[in-house]
């Protein structure tokens, strides 16, 4: 019963620690993401780059680096805000 406990409290530690990641991210220009984006792909970041929690940085080039198995919400918002971030036109929400 403990071990149950404390998993569900590391876990939604992990999961304020995203949330407050990707909050702090929407203040910064190079890794400026939208709430439709932290929807769709926080599971992915979990599933896929949990050891890299809670660096900005190293959680984004991660999930570029497995752009191929990020789910298809989350690859389509990634790929739709990085090239307006490249281009200069995105606005972070």
């Amino acid at each position: 019963m403990t071990a149950v406990f404390f998993n569900t409290v590391r876990k939604a530690s992990l999961v304020l620690a995203l949330t407050t990641s990707f909050a702090a991210v929407s203040s910064t220009a190079s890794f400026a993401f939208s709430s439709e984006a932290q929807q769709q792909c926080t599971g992915d970041a979990f599933r896929l780059c949990s050891s890299e929690i809670p660096n900005i940085p190293k959680i984004t080039a991660c999930m570029v680096k497995h752009r191929a198995d990020l789910s298809s919400g989350c690859r389509g918002v990634m790929d739709r805000e990085l090239a307006a971030q490249k281009s200069g036109k995105f606005a972070a929400q």
